[in-house]
């Protein structure tokens, strides 16, 4: 049995709390490995020794800083097949999606290349008689992250990267469901150049990220994981004091207008609703045709498109769409979520409830499932499936479209097809959602943008990568300064204003 560890100082390190998460092999529900929990006290060790090492990483220029980064993408590149069959063993996704777990992560380490650009100041000279004033940003310290299952290559370097580039040392809890990956992803930055102590991953479960939340010395927190618990990492962090940035649940939408590409629309449904099988924030789990018309159509080129989607391990290469759930939990939870759309009247027009894959029948596979004629008020819609179920919501109108859209409790993602552009713009600038595609299912943006979801998909003021990731890790130092040309007698009492 794999025995995996804590990687801190540069070291890999057992552990000593005595407590231990299994890891299974979500295709045969397996156990192939056990992990770690730290303790608090073992939290307290990492981040001690994180904030001795971070005060010579924060004085190293960010040049220098930079070119870590850059040699970290070009091991990520070299190790990249490495790394997605990690992945692909331990969470389940197929192979090509796990590569693009990891191109997305790197593409943000690429981006924070661009430390010594993104990390420059402002100047005024002159601001006043004799006197220059100027801001700059610093490090903040030591910063957490706490990650999720469902992306354990991306997310960690989402926020590790940023975090580090602007010279902060940096506390990693990855999932305990797949841990390996981001312990790779450390040994890489040693390799590329990194200091022992300034990158610290730190496996555990919520005891664990309670010694996180809870220590005087960490001074920001990130999350991703479901909404209930990026507001309860919120909340406690923030009252410790902490800047926080948590990023919660969705439920994203895409509008179908009348005059949109069928066939376009049907791929963007079938890529973004069942890749990954479905165990993305970003996933598209409700389509929303507008008018009777459309939705007809679209439910009869969805059906044998749906019906036809491969299920399997992900040894079994490009003849697999999408694998097995995470968990034994993840896949009972999706069932009976199928079961209550059915109870409360939806239309189950794919139905794959039955479904077993011969030789793996203890594995943690759901077939697809495509549900017709849902309504606001269904479990199926108010809550998060993660998992490989389609919800259409019918509209009759584009307002009722709208309305849909802007009542849900989520703001993660939202997509509309369409031809028209200017239904397109009135969309956009309407939509109270935080990401929005135009002929695009997955709307995640580009590594030198930001990404951030509204309303209850998010838990604090600045977004993940782009230039908020470099705001969220520093903080702002303003100096005003003026160097006399003499000695000036006598004190001046009034609040000071500049001529």
């Amino acid at each position: 049995m794999n025995q995996l560890s804590h990687f801190i100082d540069g070291q890999n390190v057992t552990g000593n709390s005595g407590r231990f998460g299994d890891i299974f092999n979500p295709a045969t529900g397996e156990v192939q490995a056990h992990v770690p929990f730290a303790s608090e006290s073992e939290v307290d060790d990492a981040v001690q020794s994180a904030g001795q090492a971070q005060v010579s990483w924060a004085g190293t220029n960010p040049q220098r800083r930079a070119r870590v980064m850059m040699e970290f993408v070009r091991l990520l590149q070299r190790d990249m097949d490495k790394l997605a069959a990690t992945l692909s063993r331990e969470h389940g996704k197929t192979l090509a999606d796990a590569r693009g777990d990891v191109q997305r992560g790197l593409e943000v380490a690429e981006f924070c290349i661009g430390t010594p650009h993104l990390l420059k100041g402002e100047f005024t000279a002159s601001a006043g008689s004799g006197i220059d004033m100027y801001s700059m940003r610093q490090p903040i310290g030591v910063a957490a992250g706490i990650t999720p299952f469902n992306f354990p290559a991306m997310i960690p370097i989402w926020k590790l990267a940023p975090a580090i580039s602007c010279g902060n040392a940096f506390i990693l809890k990855p999932s305990e469901r797949d841990p390996s990956v981001p312990l790779m992803l450390a040994e890489l930055m040693q390799e590329a150049g990194l200091p022992d102590g300034i990158l610290q991953v730190i496996n555990g479960d919520k005891q664990t990220v309670d010694a996180i939340l809870g220590h005087p010395d960490i001074g920001a927190v990130g999350f991703v994981g479901s909404t209930p618990v990026a507001q309860a990492v919120y909340s406690q962090a923030t009252a410790a004091g902490k800047r926080a940035q948590c990023f919660g649940g969705a439920k994203n939408h895409m509008v179908i207008m009348p005059d949109a590409d069928l066939d376009q629309a049907v791929d963007a449904l079938v890529g973004a609703g069942y890749g990954a099988a479905g165990e993305r924030c970003m996933a598209v789990s409700v389509a929303v045709p507008v008018g009777e018309n459309t939705a007809n159509d679209l439910i009869s080129r969805l059906i044998p498109r749906v019906e036809n989607l491969k299920v399997g391990p992900y040894t079994a290469g490009d003849d697999v769409d999408y694998g097995p759930l995470i968990t034994k939990d993840a896949k009972e939870r999706v069932l009976r979520l199928i079961e209550s759309g059915v109870h409360e009247g939806a239309e189950l027009v794919v139905d794959q409830r039955s479904f077993s894959l011969q030789g793996y029948e203890n594995g943690f596979f759901v077939g697809p499932h495509l549900f017709d004629h849902v309504t606001d008020d269904m479990q199926i819609y108010r809550e998060e499936i993660f998992g490989p179920v389609l919800s259409t919501v019918r509209a009759d109108t584009y307002e009722d479209a709208v309305n849909l859209v802007t009542d849900n409790e989520y703001g993660n993602g939202v997509a509309i097809f369409t031809r028209d552009g200017d239904t397109a713009r009135d969309f956009t600038d309407r939509i109270n959602v935080g990401m929005v595609g135009i002929n695009v299912p997955i709307p995640v943006p580009l590594a030198y943008h930001t990404f951030g979801g509204w309303k209850k998909s998010i838990f604090g003021d600045l977004n993940q990568h782009g230039i908020d990731a470099f705001r969220f890790y520093t903080r702002t130092k303003t100096v005003t300064s003026r160097w006399p040309s003499g000695i000036k007698e006598g004190a001046v009492l009034n609040f000071p204003t500049l001529d």
